[in-house]
C-alpha cells in the first residue's frame, strides 16, 4: 500500500541490518528520512546525524535538525521559517543482541535510549512512535539451556517471560511506549517484536539449513521476517492511526518449515498445546494480527528464493 502523502520520519538505527533495508522501501513510498546512527549509512538520499540516543539533549536536538546539510543552502527554509515538523520516529537502534557488551550496559543502553526516543517524540508532539521489540521477549531465544514456549502460536497477549537481559530490556521498551501512550492520548505508539531479520543475500547462505534442520530454529519458533517485508509493516504503521498503543508481531507469514505447521509442531513440541488452528504453513510467532488490523501482506516467502 503506498504511502498518502510523504512523511517526514526520524528513523535510529538505520545503518543496521534491517534498517538499511527498511529505508529504502520508506523512500520508495514517499517518506523523508533521517537516520540517527553513530554509523553512516550509505545511501544517496539520506544523511546520518551522529547521535547518543542515550543522552536526552542530544535526542531533543536531533528530533528538531535539518534532515540534510543541503538544507542550509535550501531556498524553501528561510531565516523566519522553522525546520519543519516530524511526521513520525521509527526506533531501531539498539545493542542487537546479549553479549556485544556486559548485560548492565545493554540494559542501560537499550532502556534509556527507548525511553528518550519516546519522551522526546511525545513532547514535540509526534503523533506516531514505533519501536523495535523483539521475538527474544517470547522467553526461548536466549534462555540457558532448552526451554519450552508455553503454546502455539506466539500472539501478542502471550505471558511474555524471558530470562536474559536483552529480551528484557524490549519488554522495558514496551512498557515504556504504553506509559507514554496513556500519558498523551492522541498518540500512537507500536512496539513491534521483530523476528529474525533476513537479508535478501541470506535466502541462498543461510536458509537452506534452517530448512533442513529445523531443531535449530526452535528459537526462533521456526518464523523469519524478510527485511524489506519489515519495511512494507513499518509504512502500514505510519499509515494506521488510531490505534494507541500497540504491540504487533513483526514477522514473514511463512514458516521456515518444509512440512505443514501443526504437524511439525504435534511431533517435535508435543507437551506445548496449540491453542488454535493454523494456517497450514503459517509461523508459529504468527503474525496474524499485523495482516488483519494493519493489512500486512507478505511479498517476499523464502520459497521465493531457495529451493530444497
Amino acid at each position: 500500500m503506498a504511502a498518502s502523502t510523504g512523511k517526514r520520519i526520524i528513523f535510529t538505527g538505520g545503518s543496521g541490518k534491517a534498517g538499511r533495508h527498511v529505508i529504502p522501501y520508506l523512500l520508495s513510498k514517499g517518506h523523508s528520512v533521517l537516520n540517527l546512527d553513530l554509523i553512516p549509512l550509505p545511501h544517496p538520499s539520506v544523511y546520518t546525524l551522529k547521535t547518543d540516543l542515550t543522552d536526552a539533549g542530544q535526542v531533543f536536538n536531533a528530533f528538531t535538525s535539518n534532515f540534510h546539510i543541503n538544507d542550509y543552502s535550501n531556498p524553501r527554509h528561510s531565516e523566519t521559517v522553522p525546520v519543519g515538523p516530524i511526521d513520525a520516529v521509527i526506533h531501531f537502534a539498539a545493542y542487537a543482541r546479549n553479549m556485544l557488551v556486559p548485560d548492565n550496559e545493554c540494559f542501560k543502553g537499550n532502556v534509556l535510549s527507548t525511553y528518550n526516543v519516546i519522551e522526546a517524540a511525545c513532547k514535540l508532539g509526534v503523533k506516531k512512535v514505533i519501536i523495535a521489540s523483539s521475538e527474544t521477549t517470547y522467553g526461548v531465544c536466549f534462555t540457558q539451556g532448552d526451554s519450552d514456549y508455553h503454546s502455539f502460536p506466539l500472539e501478542e497477549d502471550y505471558d511474555c517471560d524471558p530470562m536474559d537481559t536483552y529480551a528484557t530490556s524490549k519488554l522495558c521498551g514496551e512498557r515504556c511506549a504504553r506509559s507514554f501512550a496513556r500519558r498523551f492520548p492522541g498518540t500512537d505508539i507500536y512496539a513491534l517484536r521483530i523476528g529474525n531479520v533476513i537479508e535478501p543475500h541470506e535466502y541462498k547462505h543461510d536458509f537452506p539449513e534452517y530448512v533442513n534442520k529445523p531443531e535449530t530454529r526452535k528459537r526462533n519458533a521456526w518464523s523469519y521476517v524478510d527485511a524489506r517485508d519489515l519495511g512494507q509493516i513499518c509504512d502500514l504503521c505510519i499509515e494506521k492511526n488510531g490505534l494507541g498503543f500497540q504491540v504487533f508481531n513483526a514477522t514473514n507469514t511463512t514458516s521456515s518449515l518444509k512440512v505443514p505447521t501443526m504437524q511439525y509442531l504435534k511431533d517435535a513440541e508435543p507437551n506445548t498445546p496449540i491453542t488454535r488452528e493454523m494456517g497450514e504453513y503459517e509461523a508459529p510467532l504468527s503474525n496474524r494480527k499485523a495482516r488483519e488490523v494493519l493489512g500486512f501482506k507478505e511479498e517476499h516467502p523464502w520459497h521465493k528464493y531457495v529451493k530444497v
